[in-house]
């Protein structure tokens, strides 16, 4: 027990450092910002920002005036703040319910023991497997337990396939594709639509998604205690995400934060059933800085009763292949960044959270 206490009380250094003192990570261009999570004043919320709603069934099912009307939304919020709500999107809302009782279940019936059996660790570009409660990353002490599942968790029938493997409950495997299933499908039509709102082709990454490269991360936050909130530290370090973009199931109790370009933090209230997107560093490096990777964070919730329940999200990370380059998109004249190969970027960017040796260079 010292010995956590010692790691809990060196990590909550980070509540009190801000995003420069990591800036040397950071291969786009990133916002100021403070790493505490819950000793905000009044001053540092902005209560009108509202994240636009979009609806994605008319890009997926409508006429072309629809896509166009789609594409323009999505497009104008995601270059505002980089985040989104998307409605209409063709995934039964009693999926995502479901996917609640599953993640707790995994995460509740699986001793401590047997999940350290299946500690993260990178799998090419990207860190798989078991985080523990404090260990999300190396410079804060989350208040969430964490599993990354990729690709290679799931029967999709390419290769070989044991799910005791990688999964301490096996049949839990089965009923976590169908949300992968269902939200890799979203991942060409918005990359799409994004692409072609940029200008460039918007069949330009039909290839790089067809059987894409995913995370799926099931996150299960405890109900807080009182030395929680004495800490500082909030349910999970504000950060920015390393892919093109995610995926994330409204969460049912509040604490989604974003840091607006007024350097202000945004309550993201996204109704059930509906998805809330965020671009992530691959996006922002391809769009050439027009599309931020925008800075978010799981704050407690107002409500203390909230606070008292345990809360899940499952968000779904699209990536691409560790090998792949990551260019600027070719509709921009100046580009701001050079060619790079993924693995380079997303280790060399997430050595913020796992260390200076997370990191591997590969030549483009």
């Amino acid at each position: 027990m010292a010995d956590l206490a010692d790691k809990w009380t060196n990590k909550c250094l980070g509540t009190k450092a801000s995003s420069a003192e990591f800036s040397k990570y950071d291969l786009v261009a990133k916002p100021y910002y403070q790493l505490a999570e819950s000793s905000d004043d009044a001053d540092a919320i902005d209560e009108e920002f509202e994240i636009a709603v979009c609806d994605l069934g008319l890009y997926l099912t409508g006429q072309a005036a629809d896509k166009a009307k789609f594409i323009s939304q999505l497009g104008a919020a995601m270059s505002e703040i980089g985040f989104a709500i998307l409605v209409n999107h063709g995934i039964a809302p009693t999926l995502y319910e479901q996917a609640e009782a599953w993640i707790t279940e995994l995460f509740t019936t699986v001793s401590l023991q047997d999940k350290m059996k299946y500690r993260a660790a990178r799998h090419g570009s990207v860190s798989e497997g078991y985080f523990p409660i404090h260990e999300t990353s190396d410079i804060h002490p989350d208040l969430v337990e964490g599993w990354v599942f990729g690709r290679r968790a799931f029967r999709l029938g390419e290769e070989e396939f044991d799910a005791a493997e990688l999964w301490p409950k096996p049949e839990l495997e089965a009923l976590f594709r169908q949300l992968v299933e269902a939200g890799t499908a979203l991942f060409q039509p918005i990359m799409s639509a994004i692409i072609e709102y940029l200008g460039a082709d918007p069949d330009l990454y039909v290839d790089r998604l067809t059987r894409p490269n995913f995370g799926q991360r099931l996150n299960y936050y405890p109900a807080m205690k009182a030395e929680h909130d004495a800490s500082g530290a909030g349910r999970l370090l504000g950060h920015e995400d390393i892919d093109l973009f995610t995926l994330l199931p409204a969460p049912t109790i509040e604490g989604l934060q974003a840091l607006n370009r007024a350097g202000k933090w945004v309550r993201i209230q996204a109704p059930a059933g509906s998805i809330v997107l965020n671009t992530g560093d691959y996006l922002q490096r391809i769009s050439n800085d027009v599309l931020p990777s925008t800075t978010h964070r799981v704050s407690p919730p107002r409500d203390p009763a909230d606070g008292k329940r345990v809360r899940v999200s499952f968000p779904l990370a699209a990536y691409l292949r560790p090998n792949e380059l990551l260019e600027v998109l070719p509709c921009f004249e100046n580009p701001k960044y050079d060619p790079i190969r993924v693995i380079t970027f997303h280790t060399g960017s997430t050595a913020k959270f796992y260390g200076d040796d997370y990191a591997v260079e590969s030549p483009v």
